[in-house]
């Protein structure tokens, strides 16, 4: 084949799938050929981002990783013992999530059946994950049908996945290595991804409009409650501000793109705000009827607005993507990542301080991903850095923007300090975020940091919270379990109540290397007290000077044994305090 001369064997390859192939598949070859100028008589081997690009890619679909976890888990469940495999790429192409039999892992990494693959199809040529991403339908790519030749033998279904405002948010695809020649074959597994990429859609929608009412609705009524076929959300005036992907074809039929978010609902059917409590559980289904403005009839169910909880979670909701799984229902880390994201999109020079472990890395790349354009994420670990060290860190920028990341500058040595200055001086393409466990402010006073560069990186402070003094310690626990792939795994009550009154001098660090002992140790799927190792410093943390009675309580749920574990006193020291300061537990 490499003997043929390139130009004749593209035309012989246009003009057969021209007749030879279905027009989805022999438009997606046209475009290979023609547009990205690919070759499908070579064997292109799969396209594997770098470890660092992949943590990107999945900080950035973090939130959607933790909510299609279980779901996909339960689905797989269905299909391992077909051999089959599932991706979850993001609405690049890149794979953030997979579950695959690990006997087969080599086998599947070399065909890109793993993470970090990237499926796009600029890359990758015709292929499912590819195919789903430019036509956002769900399509079968079976054998042949692949542009690549190092793609042939597999079979690939993929689905889209919408978020809430109808955009393409990832794909589900679901893949064999080896499959039954005929392409009727796979009729099961699109049955299996469609439906799996509309719950994961559905379970979306409830977790981003928990204060908002959400209307579910199917074309019978058998499965409406457990299985409904889609939804939208409403605010208190009927205004659509969410749906499902499935919901524009219940609602704007015969392919009409007129934008469902903004509109009333009142305008789409025979239904208004005041009408959704007739909805709800409490009657039978069969009598939730609704009626649309051309005559179709649907069957409904409404989901109130939750309280308390659901402004929390609003909150989280209208955070970017990056900051909106950072944290939980934490009033106090909720104001922050609200300034977070106003400040994103700024070239303020930001100082994120905070313990060791709270997260300062974590949330200085979500501030990078929020903001403009593309542009690199320089990491520079100021312990031992020298002028040296900092001119490496900073080669092959020249006058791009980027984001310069100073992990520890309190660290930094005179001379290095005096370079830096220079640097933000000059280089005003660079962006500084500085991560701190010390206090500058203090260092600058003492003459141990240069008050000059202070004022360089310290445009806006943000301060991360310790772990004894998060309000959201549940949330971070399943989030940490989903994380390590134990969503089966559970924890006993004793051993939820032993984590949450632990004081955590090493905060979410430590937190993780306990969790990760545990699931080691664990022989069943209840994490209990046995499987927990001991605290990492043995001896009480004295009392951190900047501790808040008042915000360890509040963390505690102003249980007073626990505060006073998580200060490492006696009982009796807080119960003293709490009398002194006459505080009190809210009503």
């Amino acid at each position: 084949m490499r003997d043929i001369d390139h130009v004749t064997e593209i035309d012989r390859v246009l003009k057969g799938i021209a007749t030879g192939r279905d027009g989805l598949v022999a438009e997606s070859w046209r475009r290979c050929v023609e547009s990205y100028g690919m070759d499908p008589t070579r064997a292109e081997p799969a396209h594997i981002v770098t470890e660092a690009e992949l943590r990107e890619h999945r900080e950035q679909a973090e939130r959607l990783i933790s909510i299609a976890r279980s779901g996909l888990q339960a689905l797989f469940r269905q299909v391992a013992g077909q051999n089959y495999v599932l991706l979850l790429a993001d609405a690049k192409g890149v794979t953030v999530d997979f579950f695959g039999d690990p006997r087969f892992e080599d086998e599947l990494r070399g065909a890109g059946l793993y993470l970090g693959a990237d499926w796009s199809e600029d890359l990758a040529g015709t292929c499912g994950v590819g195919s789903c991403i430019v036509t956002g339908a769900a399509v079968t790519i079976h054998q042949c049908d692949h542009f690549g030749l190092a793609h042939t033998p597999l079979s690939c279904t993929a689905a889209p996945i919408r978020d809430t405002s109808g955009a393409l948010a990832a794909v589900l695809d679901i893949s064999l290595l080896r499959s039954p020649t005929p392409k009727a074959s796979q009729n099961l597994a699109m049955n299996l991804v469609r439906a799996s990429a509309r719950r994961v859609e559905m379970a979306n929608l409830m977790a981003m409009t928990r204060r908002d009412w959400v209307l579910r609705f199917s074309a019978s009524p058998e499965f409406l409650e457990v299985d409904p076929e889609a939804a939208v959300a409403l605010d208190g005036s009927g205004r659509i501000i969410g749906l499902t992907g499935a919901a524009r074809s219940f609602l704007a039929p015969n392919g009409s793109e007129t934008p469902l978010i903004g509109q009333r609902i009142d305008a789409l059917m025979d239904l208004a705000v005041d009408d959704l409590p007739e909805l709800m559980r409490g009657r039978p289904t069969e009598e939730r009827v609704l009626r649309l403005k051309d005559g179709r009839g649907l069957f409904g169910h409404a989901i109130a607005p939750h309280g308390a909880i659901g402004q929390a979670r609003r909150r989280t909701g209208d955070l970017p993507g990056a900051l909106s799984s950072f944290a939980g229902p934490d009033p106090a880390l909720q104001r922050l990542l609200a300034e977070a994201a106003r400040l994103a999109h700024t070239r303020i020079p930001l100082l994120i301080c905070g313990e060791t472990g709270t997260g300062k890395e974590r949330l200085a790349r979500a501030l990078h991903v929020c903001g403009p354009g593309e542009r690199p994420f320089r990491h520079v670990v100021c312990a031992g850095s020298g002028p040296a060290e900092l001119d490496a860190a900073l080669a092959g920028i020249g006058g791009d923007p980027a984001t310069l990341f100073l992990d520890g500058p309190e660290d930094l040595a005179p001379d290095a300090q005096a370079m830096l200055v220079s640097v933000l001086t000059k280089r005003t393409n660079l962006r500084a975020i500085s991560a701190s466990r010390a206090d500058l402010a203090g260092a600058c006073e003492q003459g141990r940091f240069r008050r000059d560069l202070f004022f360089r990186l310290a445009g806006m402070t943000l301060r991360l919270p310790p772990l004894r003094h998060r309000q959201d310690f549940d949330w971070l626990l399943e989030r940490l379990l989903s994380q390590r792939n134990a969503g089966e795994r559970q924890l006993s009550p004793a051993a939820r109540a032993e984590l949450k009154a632990r004081p955590w001098p090493g905060n979410i660090r430590e937190l993780e290397n306990a969790l990760d002992v545990a699931i080691a140790l664990v022989e069943g799927r209840v994490i209990d007290l046995c499987d927990l190792p001991p605290p990492a410093l043995a001896a009480p943390v004295p009392p951190d000077p900047e501790d808040d009675l008042h915000a360890v309580l509040a963390a505690s749920g102003w249980n007073m044994a626990r505060a006073a574990r998580r200060l490492g006193v006696n009982r009796s020291t807080v119960m003293r305090r709490v009398r002194k300061l006459g505080l009190a537990a809210p009503g």
